[in-house]
């Protein structure tokens, strides 16, 4: 009698587990996308992808952009939890300013998945999906090495001081390029992911630094910014890197530069990784995934320039 009672409990759990997956309906269940601002192509490429899946699954959407303002981020997870917003794919404001608006998400039973930055506190997104950072920058300051013949005056763009990523690439660039005694830095400062910094940052440190062999950015737009005002100074022998896989610098990388390499953040796989992922938990209760995962980066370089997606972030 055991035995049939067991065997009966076993087929009920069965049959209920494929009723609810045969009632989920992804209609019913709202996609809320959050990232900086879309004037970045970057953010823009990610956020589009995202939102392109999820429709494509049949979810609905909602993307917004917090500008890289912790507050603003706040107040927008705020809005997803009043409407009812099943999962949450942010690309955050800050790995310490943005624990506050995960933390609010878990409490009220929203899953977040985190995509291109995470934040210094484990167990509170169900997922956080980031570029390999360290591996991306040390081949970029590989191949910036041998650009440039290893040696000579060199100027480094930091991104956001507020953002993990900035100080990983950082750090990065200089395992590899501190050990190379003829190679100097001759300035290091931030222009904050802006290609208006950076153009407006590297005229003031031309100014002082004129026979500088290389710039390293921390990301592409920087580099552009960079890359112009090296051109209206007239230094357009000047070795330019980043790193994202801009549109725009895979333009430059594949004619006649200045910007010669960028490590390319495969933004799309990784939006398309935390749609993916935040569908399965919405259906199963679990993603099968480790919470922290990295996508490695791809060098692109004039050689591999082709082979990149006509709206760049991402390999064809």
């Amino acid at each position: 009698m055991k035995n049939v009672f067991a065997l009966s409990l076993s087929l009920a759990c069965v049959v209920a587990a494929t009723a609810h997956a045969a009632e989920f309906k992804p209609a019913d269940h709202l996609i809320v996308i959050i990232t900086p601002s879309h004037s970045n192509a970057f953010y823009k490429a990610e956020s589009d992808t995202a939102e392109a899946a999820a429709k494509k699954l049949g979810y609905r959407t909602s993307a917004l952009v917090h500008n890289d303002d912790p507050d603003v981020q706040l107040r927008l997870v705020q809005t997803a939890i009043g409407d009812r917003a099943s999962a949450i794919i942010l690309d955050n404001a800050g790995s310490d300013a943005s624990i506050a608006a995960v933390k609010r998400a878990q409490e009220a039973g929203i899953p977040a998945f985190l995509i291109d930055r995470e934040v210094n506190a484990n167990g509170i997104a169900t997922a956080q999906i980031v570029s390999n950072n360290s591996q991306c920058a040390t081949s970029v300051a590989e191949f910036f090495a041998e650009k440039v013949g290893y040696k000579g005056d060199y100027v480094e763009l930091q991104g956001r001081t507020s953002d993990i990523n900035a100080h990983v690439r950082s750090d990065g660039f200089h395992r590899v390029l501190d050990q190379i005694p003829d190679l100097k830095l001759a300035a290091q400062q931030s222009a904050n992911w802006d290609q208006t910094q950076g153009y407006t940052v590297m005229q003031t440190i031309i100014q002082g630094n004129p026979n500088i062999v290389g710039v390293i950015a921390g990301n592409d737009t920087m580099a552009l910014g960079a890359a112009a005002a090296l051109k209206n100074a007239g230094n357009d022998k000047v070795v330019v890197v980043g790193i994202d896989g801009n549109p725009d610098v895979v333009r430059q990388i594949a004619t006649t530069g200045p910007i010669a390499a960028t490590g390319l953040q495969q933004a799309t796989q990784m939006a398309a990784m935390a749609m993916e992922q935040a569908d399965q938990f919405l259906r199963t209760g679990k993603t099968d995934k480790p919470e922290k995962q990295s996508v490695d980066c791809v060098l692109v370089t004039k050689e591999n320039s082709k082979d990149v997606r006509e709206g760049g972030f991402g390999m064809r």
